[in-house]
């Protein structure tokens, strides 16, 4: 597959304009959708944009359009450009953060200061994708939005991987000579072993009868306790009103 020339649209309403090429051969050369080819004839699509001629541009040759318009059926090819440039994609710096996620950065930097201060400044520039002064600002509280910053999770914001947090704490961790989990619960998972112990232990004892242990009776429930002398002293008074009356 040939690569996509520079502006594709702009090179389609050129040719359009300019060329008898049919409506599939201008497509399969910007690699757009035949429909949207007809758009750009029809004005319904890059409407406001300027064409862009090919031939100067060094992608076409006036030859090769003409045998593209003498038969509908030939497929232009793009002129392979003399200088090759070498991208190098970088794999240092401020990790990328879309634009609807540019908001919550500032909360994540607060939460990984407060839960993660081993962490250093370079470290939170590449989970969150921000700058040194901003993580110095949320820091010192003199970010222009400091009263509205909460913590919250990069890892739940979208902002960054779990791994790549865990990677950076442990990196962090390695550095400073204490264990990357001091702070937090150690979560593991039970061994294989031990479910199916538990689980062959549950069944065979799954038909024996439970026993419960008798319970101590709560204060309420105690018997209260009596005098003798005084119940003989209050009925004492009732048994002269009774003698009085007979």
């Amino acid at each position: 597959m040939s690569r996509t020339p520079l502006m594709p649209k702009a090179t389609a309403v050129w040719l359009v304009e300019n060329t008898g090429l049919t409506f599939r051969q201008i497509a399969d050369f910007c690699h757009l959708h035949e429909l949207e080819v007809k758009g750009i004839a029809d004005g319904d699509v890059a409407a406001g944009i300027k064409g862009m001629d090919p031939i100067t541009g060094g992608q076409l040759t006036r030859e090769e359009i003409e045998k593209g318009e003498k038969d509908s059926e030939y497929r232009l090819k793009i002129l392979e450009s003399k200088v090759n440039i070498q991208v190098q994609k970088s794999t240092s710096g401020p990790r990328y953060t879309p634009v609807s996620r540019r908001g919550d950065r500032p909360d994540a930097i607060a939460w990984l200061l407060r839960y993660h201060p081993e962490l250093p400044d370079s470290a939170v520039m590449k989970l969150v994708g921000t700058t040194k002064s901003t993580i110095a600002s949320v820091r010192d509280r003199t970010h222009w939005n400091a009263g509205n910053i909460k913590p919250v999770d990069p890892v739940s914001l979208g902002i960054c991987s779990q791994l790549d947090l865990d990677f950076a704490v442990q990196k962090a961790a390695r550095k400073a000579g204490k264990p990357a989990n001091e702070s937090a619960p150690v979560r593991t998972l039970i061994p294989a072993s031990e479910v199916e112990g538990t689980a062959a232990h549950a069944a065979a004892h799954a038909d024996d009868e439970p026993t419960f242990a008798p319970s101590e009776p709560s204060p309420r429930e105690a018997e209260p306790q009596y005098d003798a002398d005084s119940v003989f002293a209050k009925l004492k008074p009732l048994r002269r009103g009774q003698q009085d009356e007979e």
